[in-house]
């Protein structure tokens, strides 16, 4: 997208034996002024509305965007219940696909169990029960990729083979020890030709990833703040004993370190649900990441999605009020 790892990418593309991919004109070459999208990340809204657009003119079968250093991956697919026709998936929805896809695809050695897969306190909590039902074992980090490729350094006997966090960046093996977009398109791509082999779409292997495993429903807050540390403060004197209806069966907080380095984060746990709030790193805003699962029962997984629905809704307002609401700190 307006950089330098298009060409980059290409080339890796070609080498490893895939066809040729349409290139969105207008974005292909490097330009420092981005001129077709405020912000080059394929995260932003809007960000992916030319390479859309050409995906529908060109009845395409699906769509890779990486920002200009190539570190991070977006996908969208073709789905007709979407508005537009295509629907983009999230950074949890491909780190859980790309993650199956590695554990299926890669040689598991002798032990099974020396295979690690890493998300972050984050991302979605879908991996960790991937790889349980992989029997390979898998770690939870603090965000960002000096820790996720470092997860397994003091774990005897393990070999990372795949992490992500639920930003679009992913890890697949080790030779780029980082997120690295244009390795998470090559895995991507086998995946999809993989799927197509066996009559399946992505979001039918999304599918049976939430049959498996249960309906991991995510939802995000952002809440602008003059007083983040004064905020953490009053939740750690006054933890919540209950958030959208369901009572709170516990807190874990970072600040104490434990099994993770310090870190000023606090997560909620529910039955079937968690809430974490966090500081940014870099501007006066909360941050909170709340995560809903929902096994699919008899119902099926339309009813299952109905249900996680209905109760992350709550939990947002919830968590919401809990970070904005009349016992907040003045001065936010």
């Amino acid at each position: 997208m307006h950089g330098v790892a298009g060409t980059l990418m290409l080339r890796a593309i070609e080498r490893a034996g895939f066809p040729a991919p349409h290139v969105v004109p207008a974005q292909a070459e490097p330009d420092p002024d981005f001129p077709t999208v405020s912000f080059p990340n394929p995260e932003e809204p809007g960000a992916l509305d030319l390479a859309l657009a050409e995906a529908r003119r060109l009845d395409a079968d699906l769509v890779l965007a990486s920002d200009p250093d190539g570190d991070r991956l977006a996908v969208a697919v073709p789905d007709p219940s979407a508005e537009g026709g295509w629907r983009a998936l999230t950074g949890d929805q491909v780190g859980a696909l790309l993650g199956a896809f590695i554990l299926d695809a890669t040689e598991p050695g002798p032990d099974p169990a020396h295979r690690l897969v890493v998300s972050t306190i984050v991302s979605s909590t879908l991996l960790s029960r991937i790889a349980a039902a992989a029997g390979v074992r898998y770690a939870e980090t603090l965000t960002g990729f000096k820790w996720i490729v470092r997860a397994g350094e003091h774990l005897d006997g393990c070999r990372f083979a795949y992490g992500y966090e639920e930003a679009l960046g992913y890890a697949v093996g080790v030779v780029v020890r980082d997120k690295d977009g244009i390795g998470a398109a090559l895995a991507l791509l086998s995946l999809a030709r993989a799927a197509r082999a066996a009559g399946q779409s992505l979001l039918d292997r999304w599918d049976a990833l939430e049959a498996a495993h249960g309906v991991h429903l995510r939802a995000s807050l952002t809440v602008p703040t003059r007083c983040p540390g004064q905020i953490m403060a009053g939740l750690r004197a006054r933890p919540p004993a209950a958030l959208g209806g369901q009572p709170v069966a516990g807190m874990d907080d970072l600040a104490g370190g434990g099994d993770l380095p310090p870190s000023d984060v606090l997560i909620f746990r529910l039955d079937g649900a968690r809430a974490v709030v966090r500081p940014s790193g870099t501007e006066p805003k909360l941050k909170a990441y709340l995560e809903v699962i929902e096994p699919a029962g008899p119902g099926g997984l339309a009813a299952a999605r109905r249900a996680a629905a209905a109760r992350l809704a709550p939990l947002r307002a919830a968590v919401s009020d809990l970070l904005l609401g009349p016992g907040a700190p003045a001065g936010r």
